[in-house]
């Protein structure tokens, strides 16, 4: 009997073979590129609203996206092409290779600790030369400056503030101070607007109610 999950593979394969579904057929990893993002942050808004079932479905949406990427890939000439298998071994491979206090019998240490030797790791592997390699400019730029100021604090580089637009200096000195702090300025700003957001629609149901109690 196959899991589901290959039974999700062979779904794939029919949906992007002739005879199957025109518009999956047609899609590229560049057409495909917008749903991805969109579906993470659909899992993001599951996670920040602790809807469980809304997150087993959301992270339905965004399985389909890696299956959709490995299975154009996989359509490439041989020495190009990779299938999902491929991608699951790459990241076993990965997960033993950067955890030896749980597969090699290396010490643990904390969790502090056990990020650094990660981060360490990660490093060394993709042979990065500068605190900025791996960071994608594509990001929102609250999450974007938060994780240059803290690749900047892991090197111990002395990067004096930039100087910029008004706003944009204050806003990136309280990514500077939430970041000293161990706070997420991306999840703490979104914590909060997700609040004005409730009480905006709380004022517009008092409002209403205003409104008919008028009449």
């Amino acid at each position: 009997m196959i899991s589901n999950l290959q039974r999700a593979v062979e779904v794939m394969d029919r949906l992007r073979s002739p005879g199957g579904c025109p518009w999956d057929a047609a899609q590229t990893h560049a057409s495909l590129a917008k749903y991805l993002l969109e579906e993470c942050y659909e899992v993001l808004e599951a996670i920040e609203t602790n809807d469980l079932e809304l997150l087993r479905e959301e992270l339905g949406d965004l399985l389909l996206q890696v299956l959709f990427h490995a299975r154009i890939t996989e359509e490439l000439p041989p020495e190009r092409a990779f299938s999902i298998e491929d991608v699951a071994a790459d990241l076993v491979d990965k997960l033993v290779r950067r955890h030896p206090h749980v597969f090699a019998g290396a010490p643990a240490g904390d969790a502090d600790a056990l990020n650094e030797t990660w981060e360490r790791q990660k490093i060394a592997e993709k042979g990065r030369m500068s605190a900025t390699d791996g960071v994608p400019l594509g990001q929102p730029a609250l999450a974007l400056s938060a994780k240059l100021v803290a690749r900047a604090a892991r090197d111990g580089l002395a990067v004096r503030p930039v100087r910029g637009e008004e706003f944009g200096e204050r806003l990136f000195a309280l990514v500077r101070e939430a970041v000293a702090a161990g706070v997420d300025p991306e999840s703490a700003l979104r914590a909060t607007t997700r609040s004005y957001r409730a009480a905006m629609i709380a004022a517009e149901q008092a409002a209403d109610g205003t409104s008919a109690g008028a009449g």
